[in-house]
């Protein structure tokens, strides 16, 4: 990829010179730093894919060890006494819950949007109300499973899951089978969980993930793959296979990166 002369500028202002500063102040060259800025996108989108598959997997097998565990139907909006979520994961799981709603609520059409108004408002919609608080009462008629609500909740939950809140409601009763080597502790799992969320979180905002900060998340993900539903650890797990090449190929692709920013400071 060269960058013209011509566009050097215009790119520049577009990428914002508070994004390109660090790399501009490296190379001396705005030319060089949108080049490395974009290389960086690109590692951090092969990054993120890889990051994708490792997400999806644990929340899956979270919630079917949950789903074992509790033995009930809507165990996670209702989950049975004595368990209770903290009040984090309720506001998370509400949340969860109106986005899938709303998701469900756009593929109506106008005529059964309407048809929802008998269900909200079965003595009549009030007068004055507005079309927002109108559509908000709609939309809590609408029953979503499950699973569309699990797809909702995000990474954060799932690690939380993993942290000390849950240690001897979760972990020690049930979640320790997701990561069945005797030898690992909860708090060795959360440390990798918090590190992928980082790295995650950084990347969906499109900031880099370089040098210590890859180092984690490439360690956060090979420790999840060998040690999810396999005692003792192994590189050979399911998804450990899955995702071999794309992570073979994206610390190679770190290696050039970090090269080229280290050939800048000598």
């Amino acid at each position: 990829m060269q960058i013209e002369d011509a566009d050097a500028a215009a790119l520049a202002l577009l990428l914002s010179p508070e994004r390109l500063g660090a790399l501009s102040q490296l190379t001396g060259n705005v030319k060089a730093a949108i080049e490395l800025h974009q290389e960086t996108l690109r590692l951090g989108a092969a990054l993120m894919n890889i990051t994708a598959s490792i997400e999806i997997a644990l929340r899956n097998a979270i919630c079917e060890n949950l789903g074992q565990h509790f033995g009930v139907a809507g165990w996670l909006l209702t989950p049975p006494a004595p368990f209770q979520w903290k009040e984090e994961e309720i506001k998370k799981i509400r949340r969860a819950v109106d986005s899938a709603r709303r998701s469900e609520y756009a593929k109506l059409s106008q005529a059964e949007k309407h048809a929802l108004d008998a269900l909200a408002f079965p003595n009549g919609r009030p007068a004055h109300l507005s079309h927002l608080n109108r559509a908000k009462a709609r939309r809590g008629q609408i029953q979503v499973s499950d699973g569309k609500i699990i797809a909702e909740l995000t990474f954060y939950i799932w690690k939380r899951l993993c942290g000390p809140d849950y240690e001897h409601t979760l972990w020690k009763p049930t979640l320790k089978r997701v990561f069945p080597y005797k030898k690992i502790t909860r708090s060795e799992v959360a440390d990798h969980l918090e590190n992928l969320y980082q790295s995650r979180n950084r990347l969906a905002h499109h900031e880099p993930v370089l040098h210590g900060r890859f180092r984690d998340a490439v360690a956060a993900i090979k420790f999840i793959v060998e040690h999810l539903h396999a005692s003792p650890p192994t590189d050979q797990t399911p998804l450990a296979r899955l995702v071999a090449g794309d992570l073979v190929a994206v610390e190679a692709q770190a290696v050039v990166l970090h090269a080229k920013l280290d050939s800048y400071r000598t």
